[in-house]
């Protein structure tokens, strides 16, 4: 999606800390986590609710909803947070690049006319999800147990590898190691540190009061840091740690976790926020969604932020920062090696991806990526902060817009990949 008309800018972005599995997010509803963003963005920037002229939102599961039956989760979220009920809305699960998508069908529904302000963004609770009992309703149950199934175990897709074990497979072919993705994931998180130490994460995140029971008593702790975030963290011990599902290359320590969060944006064009005076964040340059095979998830970004280069006509070397989500180390280190290779940046982009041998390294340079890797995730990624899926893609946007405005300006290219190898990437700049 390339624009030639009016500009396309966002306003406002905020998200939650995001928590860890069980951790002080772990009782907040799915419906609140949504609504906590939402009522942000709009307060943040002075906007009357009934401004907001549709609502786009992402959520790749139902099962923690207290209603798992078509549950709304965009409607019952805006009412909560004080949107009219006349808001339009629609909740979609694209996995996680749901949160990026929101923004590309937003842009849509402003260039169609039908929309001039959008909220867009997506809600995550890993810890909320109860485990199911199948087909109990037709087999006569009278007597004796039943099995209960674990929907987060393995993590992916039943009729498919764990998605663990083919980006494994993938970082293997293309030769990134696991003491490269090791490495990786404790740089993101030394690179956390050092960002919220210095308040980076400030603008970008609404601290959240939990109450927390201990006995009889009650106290309220407030949570203004990602809990997946490990201060302490060494490579001695990310290299002592277990592969998991049997895939070559990745740990629970070089993988994020399972999180909880939420982050919304809002989407306008800039005549739009002039007239109501409002100082954009960041302007969309461009977007773009693709797929590939399903087993190819760690080359996703490579592919969606080359179409958008080429669509645009933007040079790699143009770009002043990256920001690649974290779903694995080995998707940034895959990626930034295929963005490195000159063959794969000039030829046309291929719709159909059917193999890795589609994508060989003949012409890799290494400069380039140690180059590239220098202006990627430079304030840590999903390891650090944590990967609440369909907010992640919205996430990544507002914190290479805030890197963006910390230098001044500049170009940065953001890109996620989602369930079964799909693909969202864009550019933006401040």
């Amino acid at each position: 999606m390339k624009y030639n008309g009016e500009e396309i800018v966002v306003v406002s972005a905020v998200r939650t800390p995001f928590g860890k599995f069980g951790g002080l997010m772990k009782d907040i509803d799915i419906y609140d986590l949504g609504s906590i963003v939402m009522k942000e963005a709009i307060e943040r920037v002075g906007l009357s609710p009934d401004v907001i002229d549709e609502v786009w939102w992402g959520c790749g599961d139902t099962t923690n909803c207290k209603d798992p039956y078509t549950p709304v989760v965009a409607r019952q979220s805006l009412i909560k947070a004080g949107l009219p009920a006349s808001t339009p809305s629609i909740t979609f699960d694209k996995a996680c690049v749901s949160g990026m998508s929101a923004v590309y069908y937003a842009i849509s529904r402003i260039r169609s006319g039908e929309a001039h302000v959008v909220l867009t963004g997506g809600a995550t609770s890993f810890s909320t999800v109860p485990f199911l009992a199948r087909n109990l309703r037709w087999s006569g149950h009278r007597i004796g147990g039943y099995s209960l199934e674990d929907p987060l175990f393995p993590l992916g897709y039943k009729d498919f590898a764990p998605v663990a074990v083919d980006s494994g497979n993938v970082a293997v072919q293309y030769n990134v190691s696991r003491a490269q993705q090791d490495e990786f994931a404790y740089n993101s998180h030394q690179k956390y540190g050092r960002a919220y130490v210095s308040g980076f994460f400030r603008t970008e995140m609404v601290p959240i009061d939990v109450t927390v029971k201990k006995g009889k008593t009650a106290e309220v702790v407030r949570l203004d840091i990602d809990e997946q975030y490990r201060p302490n963290v060494n490579l001695a011990d990310l290299e002592k740690l277990p592969t998991i599902f049997g895939n070559p290359t990745i740990t629970a320590g070089n993988a994020p976790g399972m999180n909880d969060g939420a982050a919304a944006q809002i989407v306008m064009d800039r005549r739009t926020a002039e007239r109501l005076g409002l100082e954009p964040l960041y302007t969309i340059v461009g977007m773009c969604s693709i797929a590939a095979n399903a087993n190819l998830l760690p080359v996703a970004p490579a592919l969606a932020i080359k179409k958008c280069l080429n669509e645009l006509d933007i040079s790699i070397d143009e770009i002043d920062v990256f920001e690649i989500n974290e779903a694995f180390a080995c998707v940034p280190l895959v990626s930034a090696k295929l963005l490195s290779c000159t063959d794969f940046l000039e030829e046309d982009y291929k719709e159909t991806l059917t193999k890795i041998d589609d994508y060989p390294l003949h012409t890799f340079s290494e400069s380039r990526y140690k180059q590239l890797l220098g202006k990627l995730n430079v304030n840590g990624g999903a390891i650090a902060v944590g990967h609440a899926n369909t907010a992640s893609g919205a996430r990544i946007m507002m914190t290479a817009a805030a890197e963006l405005r910390r230098r001044g300006g500049g170009l940065a290219a953001c890109a996620i990949c989602g369930g079964l190898t799909q693909g969202d990437a864009c550019i933006i700049r401040v």
